[in-house]
């Protein structure tokens, strides 16, 4: 318990030694002060070290009340005043604790160093009508609908306790049962089907022909054989043997300009964005020493990540950490 409020009380200093609330000085950790870059005010006081300035002051004075109603009164200043001394103690008291190294407080440091230094940059204003219309008209196919199919599977494995020819079998039996009554698919893929998609009745949702992330290509192409309601015979991949129904179908739609201006404002402004990125890393990454141990790093086991369910709405490989943008800045919709 003690842990987590040191910590909250860190990342709000943090935030604070960043620019977004009460002083502009950090200090590192051989407890060197150091600014942040922008002008404080005339300097209040100092606590080890860390000044609280006017412009500081001003901004936390203003968000209290005062008690007549009016203004604020000498002690109601001397108040405001030992709130901040207080966090600057905390602050330091957290350091002292060595809470800056743990991951939440270093995310919230990036993310706002990542917000104020790069992407306080771009602007939706930076981009005119002209500028996105030539990107539509260059990038037409990214904000097409693609043509899709809603896909239900069963798949029987083969398995130490099932033979190939055990599995086909059961297969054979399960898609008889099917061409009499495929409405049956639900219950008998939550019953029988050992595919990722079994408590959803076997229901892989809707998917276009280039596919989905660790879904086999041969599912999707033959569900994009069958009509509406049909079932599939039995047919084997490399996971065993499968039974596929094409529930439902969506036509490829396309879009104007007018409809999709709002989507190519994100896309474009979410590439400049990753452009800055990527420089402002680069410039860090010149200018310092970096050793990384690839023997070790080798004999590290890991086991694969699930793809994302939306890969399209985080960034590419080599963005901002998690793939996430800080608060206040919007990624591009994936087209639906």
């Amino acid at each position: 318990m003690k842990t987590n409020t040191m910590i909250a009380l860190l990342i709000g200093a943090t935030l604070t030694a960043t620019g977004c609330g009460d002083s502009n000085n950090a200090a590192t950790s051989d407890g060197a002060v150091k600014a942040a870059g922008k002008d404080i005010g005339e300097t209040l006081a100092t606590v080890n070290g860390l000044k609280v300035g006017t412009e500081a002051f001003k901004a936390a004075a203003a968000r209290k009340v005062p008690a007549n109603g009016k203004a604020l009164t000498v002690d109601e200043k001397k108040e405001v005043l030992k709130r901040l001394v207080d966090e600057k103690l905390l602050y330091q008291a957290a350091l002292k604790e060595g809470l800056d190294q743990d991951p939440k407080v270093q995310k919230v440091m990036v993310n706002t160093l990542l917000r104020e230094a790069v992407y306080a940059k771009v602007k939706n204003s930076d981009f005119t009508d002209e500028a996105l219309q030539g990107y539509f008209d260059e990038h037409q196919d990214d904000f097409v609908v693609p043509e899709k199919v809603q896909v239900k599977r069963i798949l029987i494995k083969v398995t130490d306790d099932r033979t190939d020819e055990a599995a086909k079998a059961e297969a054979g039996r399960i898609q008889a049962t099917l061409a009499k009554d495929a409405s049956q698919f639900k219950d008998l893929a939550g019953k029988h089907s050992e595919g990722p998609y079994k408590r959803r009745g076997g229901d892989v949702g809707f998917v276009p022909r280039d596919g989905k992330p660790g879904l086999d290509s041969s599912i999707v192409e033959e569900a994009f054989k069958l009509k509406v309601g049909d079932v599939s015979g039995v047919f084997k991949n490399d996971e065993g043997y499968n039974i596929v129904m094409s529930a439902n179908k969506r036509d490829k739609v396309e879009r104007t300009f007018q409809q999709m201006k709002g989507s190519v404002l994100r896309k474009i402004k979410n590439e400049k964005l990753k452009s800055l990125y990527e420089g402002y890393v680069d410039g860090l990454r010149d200018g310092a020493t970096i050793s990384t141990e690839d023997a070790k790093l080798e004999g590290i086991e890991v086991e694969s990540a699930r793809a994302p369910k939306h890969p399209g709405m985080r960034m590419p490989s080599g963005g901002p950490p998690g793939g996430k943008l800080p608060r206040g800045v919007k990624a591009p919709k994936k087209v639906k």
